[in-house]
């Protein structure tokens, strides 16, 4: 078992448990323009329904920019705590819990660590969605009753471009994609997602899933 940059996991397996830059703090100004009031009033209404999720459980698809599908479920309950399945052939699972997030995967039997606030992940899973200068919202959209807000991380815009695309009247998270700093797309999708609803504690209990023999090798 090993300490390991997030850049030198696989990305492909890692967007669905960065739901994102996207559901960190809102800085309320553009990297294009000043925004309009109604801007700052779409802003708060997101920044207010990101702090009312509390438990979520959803299946997803993943669509990776060079066509790639992948698809599995995705349990999170913030403060803190997310677990990524993804359905076979994808050997991969995420456990994010006391500070880590734990990658397993299964074909290699393979497990590594690094810190949850070393990732975007870390801004959905924080306590509280807040103000701030932390990100810069660089675009927002509007189509009929549907929400786009592009943001990018104000101290480390290297890690690339987050959209949040939410459905309106009312609010609610449908999809993000991620433009990483190799300018890579990926689009994760819920679907039929549920929020708010009772998860097991131990969905998000990490125990080491590797048989005796295999543990300390990586």
């Amino acid at each position: 078992m090993k300490e390991i940059s997030p850049a030198r996991i696989s990305r492909r397996y890692l967007i669905a448990a960065l739901p994102l830059l996207a559901g960190a703090t809102f800085a309320v100004r553009s990297a294009s323009a000043a925004l309009s009031p109604a801007d700052t009033a779409d802003l708060g209404r997101i920044q207010e329904y990101l702090n009312n999720i509390h438990t979520l459980q959803s299946r997803f698809e993943q669509i990776s920019g060079e066509g790639g599908i992948a698809t599995g479920t995705i349990y999170l309950s913030r403060p803190g705590k997310m677990r990524v399945e993804y359905d076979p052939p994808v050997p991969i699972l995420l456990v994010a819990t006391e500070g880590r997030i734990w990658y397993y995967d299964k074909k290699l039997e393979e497990v590594s660590f690094f810190d949850l606030k070393d990732t975007p992940a870390w801004f959905l899973l924080q306590d509280n969605v807040k103000n701030g200068a932390a990100t810069t919202e660089n675009n927002l959209e509007r189509a009929s009753d549907v929400l786009r807000v592009t943001v990018s991380e104000t101290k480390q815009p290297d890690l690339g471009k987050a959209t949040l695309v939410l459905s309106d009247h009312p609010l609610e998270l449908r999809k993000w994609q991620i433009l990483d700093a190799q300018q890579k797309n990926v689009t994760v999708t819920l679907d039929d997602p549920h929020y708010g609803p009772p998860l097991n504690p131990s969905l998000f209990y990490w125990t080491d899933p590797r048989p005796p023999n295999e543990r300390g090798h990586g």
